[in-house]
């Protein structure tokens, strides 16, 4: 696959990881179209680009069934599904005001890992259906996964089990899309300068930043979306996890 002739979905498109994917993907020549429930902002971002959005709920099944479809009429197809959408709450198992939320829990899971698997599965019955180029590749799904995933923090039980989730489902969804020409990958990101984060105190980011092994300094969500770049023109990457953290190991 090339960039240039890769017609993409990426969820979360609104900001952050997934607006950057998006902004670089339509630099390089992709169709983008942007899934996101921030309907102002998508529209913008969309607009700038020259791309299409769709308003979506990833966890309802309906919404992305239509968003889906729509996607696929806007760009005369589809042959690449990034999954950045997801929310980080900050909660311990238990504390001051008693056990986490279960309510809490489950919306974390139901955005991060529900969403990220309702998207990867519809997509995927989609570029099924394309006709497979030289190769035999029909598509690619990239979702987002955390150093959450293997080094969680205080705080951090529900992101860090929902990430864990992308972890966990990279290869045997990989083997289940194998006969259809579909790879499957995940990229475990450090900590990066995106708008959540942005929002901290000065002091706050470069205490961060000091963190990470080398470069000293917080991740660009450009140097993501580079990534996930690399693994849609990189045929022989699948099944796996890519961590982008600077050599981060949280303690």
């Amino acid at each position: 696959m090339h960039i240039s002739t890769t017609s993409a979905v990426i969820t979360g498109g609104a900001s952050g990881l997934g607006e950057a994917t998006a902004r670089h993907f339509a630099a390089k020549g992709a169709k983008v179209t942007l899934l996101d429930r921030d309907a102002e902002r998508g529209a913008q971002v969309a607009k700038d680009i020259g791309g299409h959005f769709v308003e979506t709920d990833v966890t309802d099944e309906t919404s992305v069934e239509a968003a889906i479809a729509q996607a696929q009429d806007q760009m005369g197809g589809l042959n690449a599904a990034v999954n950045c959408a997801g929310i980080a709450l900050g909660i311990k198992t238990t504390g001051r005001d008693g056990p986490h939320p279960l309510s809490a829990f489950q919306k974390t899971i139901d955005i991060n890992l529900v969403g990220s698997f309702n998207i990867a599965r519809l997509a995927a019955a989609a570029m099924a259906k394309n006709e497979p180029e030289a190769d035999g590749a029909r598509g690619v799904i990239v979702n987002t996964a955390s150093i959450a995933a293997f080094d969680g923090q205080k705080g951090q039980v529900a992101y860090a089990a929902s990430k864990g989730g992308i972890v966990g489902m990279t290869l045997p969804m990989a083997r289940d899309l194998a006969q259809s020409g579909i790879r499957v990958m995940a990229i475990a990101p450090g900590i990066f300068a995106t708008p959540m984060l942005k929002g901290l105190p000065q002091e706050v980011q470069d205490s961060l930043a000091a963190e990470v092994t080398n470069p000293a300094r917080l991740g660009d969500p450009n140097e993501y979306a580079r990534m996930v770049e690399f693994i849609v023109e990189m045929g022989y990457l699948n099944g796996e996890v890519i961590r982008l953290d600077g050599a981060l190991r949280m303690r």
